[in-house]
């Protein structure tokens, strides 16, 4: 049936964002190593507009252990060291006039544990979200049954969305598991 087909691929295509978006998460979770990533929800104060940090300045990774920020206008670099400040992603940063470096701190052993905590947090929001897009599918299904689809072939539809359901919750549970390995190697 063409109704069903359709609350399957969109069940599918929804789960699949909720992946990404948790891919996305997890990525600015440092491990220890320099990432531009760590940087990609900073908003700089640009023409009295907030704007990504990426759209006003290059930023680069020198070496494993520091983050360069040059501005693409020179007036900027308070306002971007304003932001990072402000970000709470717990740098400080070095400003000499033209570029500001970020220095990354070797991670401490508690400080790991937490990582991996917040890395745990995220994926259980996946899981919840994977889980309401499993039920959101099921409601439709039924209405589907309700409308006069047939009792099996909604039955079935409730199968593959259940085996889904199965797949990305275990897609996530691999990410944890690279995540953590990753945050934990020294």
């Amino acid at each position: 049936m063409e109704e069903i087909e359709l609350v399957l691929d969109m069940t599918k295509d929804t789960m699949e964002r909720a992946l990404k978006h948790t891919q996305i998460e997890l990525s600015k979770i440092r491990a220890g190593r320099a990432s531009t990533q760590m940087l990609d929800g900073i908003q700089v104060e640009y023409y009295g507009s907030p704007t990504p940090l990426s759209q006003v300045a290059s930023i680069s990774t020198p070496d494993a252990r520091t983050l360069s920020i040059k501005p693409f206008e020179r007036k900027l670099i308070n306002d971007i060291e304003r932001a990072i400040i402000n970000s709470n992603i717990g740098l400080s940063p070095a400003n000499d006039g033209e570029i500001i470096r970020l220095n990354i701190p070797p991670l401490t052993e508690e400080r790991r544990r937490d990582l991996v905590k917040k890395a745990k947090n995220e994926i259980e929001v996946a899981r919840v979200n994977i889980r309401k897009v499993r039920q959101e599918a099921n409601d439709e299904l039924k209405k589907i049954q309700k409308d006069g689809g047939s009792e099996d072939e909604v039955k079935k539809a409730e199968d593959r969305v259940q085996k889904m359901t199965d797949t990305f919750v275990q897609k996530a549970e691999q990410m944890m598991a690279d995540k953590e390995k990753d945050i934990m190697q020294v």
